[in-house]
């Protein structure tokens, strides 16, 4: 079963890079009326929480710029940017970077328990793989919103 999590991150991440390449990067900090953030923003928000998600998993220390967490942790927005954020090639370098890690993700590590159980709102992370479970699911909204911003951009146009 661990082995069928780590895939399924290793699929999405692919999709993900997919997608974050075919978008023109002229379009990545356009902010539709109706959407809080910019594909930008989602794009850094994923890697900003795979990290730590991994780190919080695995043990595993960070390895993103430590600019990501002003632009990118959870509350942040580009209107309140007082730096520059990283480029579209950027992006999928960190992108590309965790994927191959993941490879590297040995299935039992999936079973250990965490340190201490990790608690969101209603939820409860006791392992290592229930919370790596949830970031791959984190990921899949993040990405399904930038699919979502990129449509009513193109459309706007």
């Amino acid at each position: 079963m661990s082995t069928i999590i780590i895939t399924t991150a290793q699929t999405v991440r692919q999709l993900v890079l997919q997608q974050v390449q075919a978008i023109p990067e002229e379009l990545y900090d356009i902010k539709p009326d109706a959407f809080n953030n910019t594909i930008r923003w989602n794009i850094g928000h994923i890697i900003f929480w795979m990290d730590s998600y991994m780190s919080q998993c695995f043990h595993n220390s960070s390895d993103i710029p430590e600019t990501y967490t002003a632009l990118f942790n959870s509350g942040t927005k580009p209107a309140e940017w007082t730096t520059a954020p990283p480029s579209k090639e950027e992006l999928i370098g960190e992108l590309s970077r965790q994927l191959s890690a993941f490879s590297e993700i040995s299935p039992d590590r999936l079973n250990k328990p965490l340190d201490t159980p990790l608690h969101m709102g209603p939820l409860t992370f006791n392992l290592a793989g229930e919370l790596f479970n949830f970031a791959i699911v984190h990921e899949t909204m993040h990405f399904t919103t930038c699919g979502s911003l990129f449509k009513v951009i193109q459309e706007s146009r």
